[in-house]
């Protein structure tokens, strides 16, 4: 294939089990702007695939091996897929060269210089910040995302020049198979505990992680992570929201119509008054990150600016679907507890007097079992709650665990589990015919299944107010 990076040979075709995941369609779109034929199976359609199958690229939805192709070179699967799954099964017992996403990551990514975001909470929004601050300036870079700029309305991008922007995922330790030359880490939480185990194996993955800096190249970390200074690297700073004790942080913040004005102070450098056009306080800190990647690249603080200023944001990242001064409408990726907290949090500090309605699917039976007093409390911030079943995903379901274990955990009574038919009906009843006149309300929808379906549905309804 045509491309700037060694280390992939000459590929005719490829094919990827899961095509539909967030991080292999980026993959998926690297091997076809490079001209290699690329098809793929996946589960159900989506926006993605329907994306992907736009551009040329060949995606079916039964798993069927009278449907794959036979000439591949190369076979790409994400660990989401079952080991049982038929095309995989056909693939690895005919001999096919069979990797993970992880291994092509590793590959792609060996003879170039690379900006790896890593962390529990934050990494797709600053990836994607970083990624358009250096495409926005003109610095340049190959972009993997795990989420959709709203910028240029993809997850990938590519560039001659040889840097990449990756979204470092830490399910499966897929990050390990990474070299960064510049890295951040935001959280460490608990997380993915079906892959774990327990707390401190994931947090020992994360140190692991950073000792995969290469040499002479720098750390960048959340100020204050539990056992931060177990993190190595031949150089490192901190970033924060606004501790001063942290290296780079922000400054003089200004709340404005749901975006912020704030100052941004470096060892060895200042920027005054930029300006982000993004929701949540969270999104203040996911930028400072950014800036400071930025910076460490000798990049002009007035470009820098200029980039952050019209940065349109990440799908599903307080992405604002409806805002007037009847409903503010936004719907958000978040599935964790931390994630939900900063996401209420964040939209009652812009919103002080508004109602605040929280839709939630929760995402895996094991993180509901695990995290479900977590979950409770923070739900506990919305006025009113509304939970949708447990979306499985790669799961089957675990006897005694549902949405409904997280009501009976929670204080505010104002909650409940609805199926989908009847959310819709819900809101026409609550919002279009009893929304507050005088103030106004919020609606959240969050999670990471597919809730985002419900979108356009809850959106066609509210432009009845």
């Amino acid at each position: 294939m045509n491309t700037p990076f060694r280390g992939i040979e000459k590929l005719d075709e490829v094919y990827f089990i899961g095509i539909g995941g967030i991080g292999m369609s980026a993959i998926a779109k690297f091997f076809h702007s490079g001209g290699v034929k690329v098809g793929g199976y996946d589960k159900t359609a989506t926006e993605l695939t329907k994306n992907l199958e736009a551009s040329g690229i060949a995606v079916h939805y039964e798993e069927n091996v009278d449907l794959i192709p036979k000439k591949v070179d190369l076979v790409i699967y994400t660990p989401a897929i079952p080991e049982d799954h038929k095309e995989l099964v056909y693939y690895r017992s005919n001999g096919y060269k069979v990797i993970k996403r992880s291994d092509v990551l590793q590959i792609i990514t060996e003879n170039s210089f690379n900006i790896c975001i890593a962390g529990t909470h934050g990494k797709t929004t600053i990836t994607t910040m970083v990624a358009h601050l250096l495409r926005d300036s003109g610095f340049g870079c190959n972009a993997f995302l795990g989420g959709i700029a709203v910028n240029y309305e993809t997850n990938f991008w590519s560039s001659e020049k040889n840097v990449c922007v990756i979204e470092a995922d830490e399910y499966d330790r897929s990050f390990l198979k990474l070299s960064p030359d510049v890295a951040i880490i935001t959280a460490m939480d608990a997380d993915h505990l079906d892959i774990y185990g327990t707390a401190g194996s994931m947090e020992q993955a994360f140190i692991d992680f950073s000792k995969r800096v290469r040499p002479g190249g720098l750390l960048i970390r959340q100020f204050g992570l539990k056992r931060g200074k177990e993190l190595n690297s031949d150089q490192h700073i901190t970033y924060s929201l606004q501790n001063e004790n942290a290296d780079v942080y922000a400054a003089n913040i200004r709340m404005m119509n749901g975006s912020y004005e704030f100052d941004v102070v470096m060892n060895d450098n200042m920027l005054e008054n930029v300006r982000l056009n993004m929701g949540g306080m969270h999104n203040v800190e996911n930028a400072v990150a950014a800036i400071a990647v930025a910076s460490s690249l000798r990049i002009e603080n007035e470009k820098i600016k200029s980039a952050v200023g019209n940065f349109r944001g990440v799908k599903r990242r307080f992405e604002y679907i409806i805002k007037n001064d009847k409903i503010v409408f936004i719907d958000d990726y978040a599935h964790h507890p931390e994630e939900l907290r900063a996401l209420i949090n964040g939209a009652r500090a812009l919103f002080r007097q508004k109602k605040c309605t929280v839709i939630f699917q929760p995402h895996l039976y094991t993180r509901t079992r695990d995290l479900a007093d977590g979950f409770a409390e923070v739900l506990d911030l919305a006025d009113e709650v509304v939970l949708l079943p447990i979306y499985p995903a790669r799961e089957l379901p675990i006897e005694g665990i549902s949405s409904g274990m997280i009501i009976e955990k929670m204080k505010n009574k104002n909650a409940r589990v609805l199926t989908k038919e009847k959310l819709l009906g819900s809101i026409k009843a609550n919002f279009v015919n009893k929304v507050n006149k005088e103030f106004g309300e919020i609606l959240i929808t969050a999670g990471a299944g597919d809730i985002d379906m419900l979108v356009e549905p809850v959106k066609e309804i509210l432009k009845e107010i």
